[in-house]
């Protein structure tokens, strides 16, 4: 008896020590910016379906492979930005005020949207988050601010 509340009292006290994984679905979401046509397919295998997305500009017309991770839009062979359902806590449909809370001093209101900058990656990366006529994410997109 004694022997088993030792191990459940080192087993309780050390547990707090043990490595955690730092959110692994962040980091594999910012990974997605600048993988290759063929790491892409690689990774998540056909595109569920393919399209295309008109910029303001002609030279900023998209090719769009989509799949339930999101919505990889294509310049020459690679990823430059991904529109996404969810990262870092924001969804689709949460509330402009919660959004801000949530991504802190650091994000920029732009009034329909907001703009975070996001490091750590090799290159530079911009969090975009658009809002709805009534205050609700209507888009979330990672993206290379360079391109």
């Amino acid at each position: 008896m004694k022997r088993g509340l030792l191990y459940l009292l080192l087993f309780v006290l050390t547990f707090p020590l043990w490595p955690q994984a730092a959110n692994p679905g962040i980091d594999e979401q910012y990974s997605y910016v600048g993988m290759t046509l063929a790491e892409l397919i690689g990774r998540f295998g056909p595109p569920r379906t393919v399209g295309t997305a008109r910029g303001n500009e002609l030279w900023q017309d998209d090719v769009v492979f989509q799949y339930p991770q999101g919505d990889f839009y294509i310049y020459r062979d690679r990823v430059w930005q991904v529109r996404l359902v969810s990262i870092r806590g924001v969804s689709n449909g949460d509330r402009k005020a919660a959004v801000q809370f949530y991504l802190g001093n650091t994000a920029e209101d732009m009034g329909d949207h907001l703009l975070f900058p996001v490091s750590g990656s090799d290159w530079p990366l911009m969090l975009r988050v658009n809002f709805s006529n009534s205050g609700l994410v209507s888009g979330i997109f990672l993206y290379r601010p360079d391109f």
